[in-house]
């Protein structure tokens, strides 16, 4: 089961870049990331059941991008840390539960050296489509741009697992939006932080529109 566990990563990368050669890409960059010249670092948020699409979109329109992503420290998490890295992506690895202050600290540290990071926050279990407010935490101690990322696929597989998790038919068209960015205060009172939290959330989940965007890269 260790030697299975060792090369799942190379074999789950092989099966996403196989399918990538089919996908029909649409991105609507309202934030200016794919853009040259776009230095800032982003904090990108997208729902889990949606990560698939993510270093495939990343590595094609970000080449120039330092990224990293919050994993789980638990095996599962492990493996999504090894797929993450052959795609040039790097890790830091905690959750709500474990390692939670200590992974906050280390994401704040890479956004100061001018990464990226890319955080799931109804991750790593759930529940769905529900935003936890360690990502607002982050946004007010590093003061970098939260990226709202929106990721809709024309044909797809749901898995029966907690986050219903999504994966593109081949030669489906994958319909990106990058959210225009913004930056919360570091002095939020309570009742700001949950309206901040609350309404990053119902952003999410507002699906990207059906007509053609303004600004396709």
């Amino acid at each position: 089961m260790q030697a299975a566990r060792r090369y799942l990563p190379a074999l789950i990368v092989f099966l996403m870049r196989a399918l990538a050669w089919t996908l029909r890409w649409r991105v609507d960059d309202r934030c200016g990331i794919t853009r040259p010249g776009f230095r800032q670092p982003i904090i990108g948020v997208f729902w889990h059941n949606r990560i698939l699409a993510i270093p495939l979109f990343y590595r094609r329109f970000c080449p120039g991008r330092r990224g990293h992503c919050l994993t789980s420290p638990s095996k599962d998490g492990a493996i999504i840390a090894g797929v993450m890295q052959r795609f040039r992506v790097g890790s830091v690895r905690g959750s709500s539960s474990r390692r939670g202050s200590t992974a906050v600290r280390e994401m704040a540290a890479v956004l100061a050296a001018g990464g990226d990071m890319a955080i799931t926050p109804d991750g790593p279990r759930g529940p769905i489509y529900r935003l936890h407010p360690g990502v607002i935490k982050l946004a007010q101690i590093s003061g970098a741009l939260v990226m709202p990322v929106h990721v809709a696929y024309s044909r797809y597989w749901e898995l029966k697992s907690w986050d219903a998790f999504r994966i593109p038919k081949p030669f489906a068209r994958v319909h990106i939006v990058l959210g225009e960015p913004y930056v919360l205060s570091p002095d939020l009172d309570a009742e700001a932080f949950e309206a901040a939290r609350a309404g990053l959330e119902t952003v999410l989940n507002q699906e990207p529109s059906a007509a053609a965007p303004a600004n396709l890269v």
